[in-house]
C-alpha cells in the first residue's frame, strides 16, 4: 500500500516543490495539503494519514505546537518537520512532541524522501549534520528540568499567544478562532498572568526564546 501523505506549508511554491518531488517516488501519496496552521490538526484527524510533512514557522500556530497536539489526537500519524533552522533548540522540542523527523529545507532532496521512508517503519530521522547522540542527550537532560511554564497553558491560550506574538489585534485573533474579542482579552490576560509578562514587548520576547516566532540565525 501507498504511503499517504498530508502537505503543511503556507507556501504554495514550497507545497508544489514537495509535491512534485513526492509524486515521482513509487509507494507516496499526496492525500492532501493545508496552508493554514489551524486547519492542519482538522485536515489531519479527517484524513489519517501516515505522515505529516509540516513546516516548523507557520502563521497561526506553529509546527511545535501542531506536533505536541497531534501527539495525542493523532498518534498513528508520523510528523516530519521540515525547517530552515538547524537551532539544537527546536530540533529538542520537536522531538519533545512527538515528532519522528526533522529535515532542513537546505537539505538534499533524497533527505526527505529517506525521512518518509524511514519514519513510517518506525524509526526517527534527523537531517545532517544534526548529531542524533547530542540531541538524545539534550532531550534526557531536558526531561528533568522543572516545568516549563508553557505546559501550563490551555491550548486555546498557546492559539492566542500565537497570534498575539505575531503581532494580531484582539478583533484580528478572534475572527480567526471564531470567538469573541472579550474572549481573547480573557485568554491573553490568564496566559500573561501564567508566563510572568507584563507587556507585549515581553510576550514578543518570550515567543522567540520559546520557539514561537523564529529566531535570527
Amino acid at each position: 500500500m501507498a504511503v499517504r501523505i498530508v502537505l503543511a506549508d503556507d507556501h504554495p511554491v514550497v507545497r508544489l516543490g514537495i509535491r512534485n518531488l513526492l509524486e515521482a517516488e513509487p509507494g507516496f501519496e499526496i492525500v492532501g495539503e493545508v496552508a493554514d496552521a489551524l486547519q492542519v490538526i482538522p485536515q489531519v484527524e479527517a484524513l489519517q494519514p501516515d505522515v505529516l510533512v509540516l513546516d516548523l514557522i507557520m502563521p497561526g500556530l506553529n509546527g511545535l505546537e501542531i506536533t505536541r497536539r497531534l501527539a495525542r489526537r493523532a498518534p498513528q500519524t508520523h510528523i516530519i518537520i521540515l525547517s530552515m533552522h538547524a537551532n539544537e533548540a527546536y530540533v529538542i522540542e520537536a522531538l519533545r512532541n512527538g515528532a519522528s523527523g526533522y529535515v532542513l529545507k537546505g537539505s538534499d532532496a533524497g533527505q526527505l524522501v529517506q525521512a518518509i521512508r524511514e519514519v513510517q517503519t518506525g524509526k526517527r530521522y534527523l537531517s545532517p549534520p544534526l548529531s542524533e547522540r547530542a540531541i538524545e542527550m539534550y532531550v534526557e537532560k531536558a526531561a528533568g528540568a522543572p516545568l516549563d511554564p508553557y505546559e501550563t497553558l490551555s491550548p486555546r491560550e498557546r492559539e492566542v499567544l500565537h497570534l498575539a506574538a505575531e503581532g494580531h489585534t484582539s478583533p484580528e485573533s478572534a475572527a480567526r478562532l471564531h470567538v469573541s474579542a472579550r474572549t481573547i482579552e480573557s485568554h491573553r490576560a490568564s496566559l500573561m498572568r501564567k508566563l510572568g509578562l507584563r507587556s507585549q514587548t515581553d510576550l514578543v520576547r518570550y515567543a522567540l526564546r520559546r520557539g514561537i516566532l523564529p529566531l535570527e540565525d
